[in-house]
């Protein structure tokens, strides 16, 4: 662009909407760049969505798996006959405890309920 000259650049016609020598092109171009955006905006927000739910999925996945571990561990200690497998099984049952109550407590902060883990339970006994 030439200093002086009457030549407007096309990124200022869209910003304010004239037509600037485009015959009236102006109010279009904005429309659609308007539009344009908020497909990019609608995509970018389905996608985090899409992510949220993800997270929420694998959390109560852990959670179920945390539970299993947890059980087991409850049964290993209730069979356990010498020193060597008692201390083992002691380490093994607060470990999966701690790592279930850590997941628990990470499902309460993203409002997961009792509900969906148990529904996922269910559907995992199903198939």
């Amino acid at each position: 662009m030439i200093l002086g000259s009457k030549e407007v650049p096309q990124a200022i016609c869209i910003i304010v909407g004239t037509n600037c020598g485009t015959g009236g092109m102006g109010m279009k171009r904005l429309w659609h760049g308007a539009k344009k955006w908020g497909q990019w905006w609608n995509r970018k927000e389905r996608e985090r969505q899409e992510a949220i739910e993800l997270d929420r999925l694998l959390l109560v996945q852990e959670i179920q798996k945390a539970h299993k571990e947890w059980v087991t561990a409850q049964l290993r200690f209730e069979y356990v006959m010498e020193k060597e497998q008692i201390d083992y099984a002691v380490f093994a049952l607060e470990a999966a405890e701690k790592r279930f109550e850590m997941l628990l407590k990470q499902a309460k902060g993203m409002q997961i309920t009792q509900a969906e883990v148990c529904a996922g339970r269910s559907m995992e006994g199903s198939s």
